[in-house]
């Protein structure tokens, strides 16, 4: 995100919008990539807070 703003006087320099467009969907795949690695370890603690509940029961 940070070299959005650097991209875009490039970009209004070289009247060139495909630069920033290249930014956007790095920085944006970058967000989801980082959403989906939480929510994948929210999904492991609650696993392992299950197989703890089923190891104590007989």
């Amino acid at each position: 995100m940070l070299e959005l703003p650097v991209l875009y006087v490039i970009a209004d320099h070289a009247d060139a919008p495909g630069i920033l467009l290249i930014g956007i969907i790095l920085t944006g795949a970058a967000i989801v990539i980082s959403v989906f690695a939480a929510l994948l370890e929210k999904l492991l603690a609650s696993a392992r807070t299950y197989k703890a509940e089923n190891d104590l029961t007989i």
